[in-house]
């Protein structure tokens, strides 16, 4: 097939160190092999095409596209808009009251003569866009949709790797080598470092690998001088995939409290959601959501949550709770994500040129083989497997029993 005439990119959902870097490699590849194919951005993801807010790449711009790799965020902007959800899309001004979201969307893409649409983003991102092509298709407007995966849960199946994931861990990693040093602000100290993750603990236990591998690991100590790294290292892993002992958990952990004098815990956001929400209902306290139906999170803040508990249980002089998510979705790729990135951008433009559709990954399905899976086969809120052999040796290596494992969903 010959290159199509003009593509669109947006990026939506929430950060990853990925966006900005994924579309620097678009605007790059399609300036290598098809400089004749016209690029526009919509600003703010599909706020900005409902909106018919978009920027055209000019010359000028291609030419500088090499500097977002070394940058994080996304430059064209984000938003969380599910064209589905018509109250929530009139209520923010994005459609008239009685349009239908998907087709203003369809229209402006029509409008704007685009051929093919890459959507940077997660299960919800993509999938819209897959329904957007259906809807057209209907009308006989045919318009491709070539995804690229964005999540720092890692959770979107049947994705091997999603992009920005190492990334986030490593960030995260870097950014509890400092806060740990808070255990010496006071005695008896408890640190919970609350890592993103609603449904899946991948980043949760990569973060506490990297930083126990990478950063504890190349470290030199002064014992005589209090300096030990038991006092900086991880003591306790919570992830929403594995029961929670909370009483046998205490018992260990206060042992630790009374030897160290700190006790360091890594929590994934949505670990012990469930609980926490028929808590709230039973008190009669309305669950907050956002457009998606989903918990909003910071308002239930499960970190607190086992801050609280434990600080009473440990009989903690101070609880500190922080969060590294928005620290480390907002970085810039690593190398490692920079590879899987140029991998999946050279990949998206090929299958723009053969007029194929989906979504660029590493099929789990398929031998791990980099292809564009098929729309319907993308689901996220993929579990993080705790039988993995690294996962095992990590909880080993901080003296935490392995929990029983949870099926999705609680």
């Amino acid at each position: 097939m010959a290159a199509p005439k003009k593509v669109g990119i947006l990026t939506a959902g929430g950060l990853a160190p990925c966006l900005s870097s994924a579309i620097g490699g678009l605007i790059e590849r399609y300036s290598e092999i098809a400089p004749d194919t016209e690029i526009i951005c919509y600003v703010g993801g599909y706020k900005g095409l409902l909106l018919g807010e978009s920027i055209v790449v000019t010359p000028e711009m291609r030419a500088q596209a090499h500097i977002l790799h070394r940058h994080g965020g996304s430059p064209i902007g984000n938003s969380r808009v599910k064209l589905t959800n018509v109250k929530d899309c009139v209520k923010r001004g994005l459609v008239k009251e009685g349009e239908n979201p998907q087709k203003v969307a369809a229209d402006q893409l029509v409008k704007d003569g685009v051929e093919v649409l890459h959507t940077i983003g997660g299960d919800d991102t993509n999938t819209a866009a897959a329904d957007l092509a259906k809807f057209l298709h209907e009308n006989d407007y045919e318009l491709q949709v070539i995804g690229l995966p964005k999540t720092i849960d890692n959770d979107v199946f049947p994705i091997v790797q999603t992009l920005g994931a190492w990334t986030a861990a490593e960030e995260g990693a870097k950014y509890f080598r400092n806060i740990v040093g808070e255990h010496s602000a006071n005695p008896r100290m408890l640190i919970v470092h609350e890592v993103m993750g609603r449904s899946c603990g991948w980043l949760t236990a990569a973060t506490a690998r990297y930083y126990r591998e990478k950063i504890l690991g190349d470290r030199e100590f002064a014992p005589g001088l209090g300096l030990t790294e038991k006092r900086l290292d991880v003591h306790a892993i919570y992830i929403p995939e594995m029961e929670i002992d909370l009483e046998a958990e205490a018992v260990r952990l206060k042992a630790i409290m009374d030897e160290v004098d700190c006790v360091n815990i890594f929590v994934s956001e949505g670990a012990g959601l469930e609980s926490i929400v028929k808590q709230m209902e039973a008190r009669g306290e309305e669950v907050p959501r956002d457009a998606f139906g989903h918990v909003k999170l910071d308002a239930v803040n499960p970190g607190k949550y086992f801050g609280s508990k434990f600080a009473e249980a440990l009989d903690a002089e101070k609880n500190m709770v922080q969060k590294s998510g928005y620290f480390s979705r907002a970085a810039p790729s690593n190398i490692d994500d920079l590879r899987l990135i140029k991998s999946c951008t050279d990949l998206a433009v090929q299958c723009a040129h053969e007029g194929e559709s989906g979504v660029i990954g590493h099929d789990e399905d398929q031998r791990g083989v980099l292809r564009a899976i098929e729309f319907e086969r993308i689901k996220g809120g993929k579990s993080f497997d705790i039988d993995q052999p690294w996962f095992e040796e990590l909880l080993a290596a901080i003296g935490q029993p392995k929990g029983k494992k949870l099926e999705a969903g609680h």
